[in-house]
């Protein structure tokens, strides 16, 4: 099993131009999005929304507001991963329930005084972001394990997609758009820093 999931980490790689007419299959799709389901988060919040977008006239859409990066328009399915801002705040029934739901009973009070200070003390929005990428990062590899390409697109127009999601700002803030499909071209060596020069032991 060790060996299997470092093989998927090795062989995932960035697509940059999908096969644009080969769809995914709806059990493979909600393979991924489980995958981003079940994925761990701070104080057990899950602080991510996903919007999937399949229709061609959406991904055009979407690959105007991302500098007209052509993985976005030729993928099968595209998800963009919005994180939770109102939602966050320490008296919102969403907040309540999820933190009474990991601190039950007794352990509630002292949780939610807690997450007040912390709260208070932390950049609440790239913290939900940051969230997100844990997500994201489970669903394309598990995208990977069910046979597919993807590509992360953190380059795009906050505000165009905001205009074409209809995204509340006070809500929801883009994190990270992940495109999904069967890669047009072949992927090349993987180029990776040796681990000696990554790990400092203390």
């Amino acid at each position: 099993m060790k060996q299997q999931l470092l093989e998927l980490f090795r062989k995932r790689f960035a697509c940059h131009l999908f096969q644009a007419d080969r769809p995914i299959n709806s059990s493979d799709l909600n393979y991924i999005l489980e995958a981003g389901r079940l994925s761990p988060s701070s104080f057990g919040l899950e602080q991510w929304k996903f919007v999937v977008c399949t229709a061609p006239a959406d991904k055009e859409a979407l690959q105007a507001a991302c500098f007209q990066q052509p993985q976005v328009g030729t993928a099968a399915a595209v998800v963009v991963i919005l994180a939770k801002l109102a939602e966050m705040e320490p008296d919102s029934e969403y907040l309540r329930r999820l933190l009474a739901r990991e601190y039950p009973g007794d352990q509630f009070a002292g949780a939610l005084k807690n997450y007040r200070g912390f709260h208070a003390a932390t950049d609440v929005k790239a913290w939900s972001v940051t969230q997100c990428h844990i997500a994201a990062a489970n669903m394309m590899t598990a995208a990977t394990a069910a046979g597919l390409d993807s590509c992360a697109i953190g380059g795009f127009d906050p505000a165009a997609l905001r205009r074409l999601l209809d995204i509340d700002p006070a809500r929801h803030e883009p994190a990270l758009i992940l495109a999904f499909g069967y890669c047009a071209g072949e992927s090349g060596p993987k180029l990776r820093l040796p681990l000696e020069e990554l790990v400092e032991y203390r």
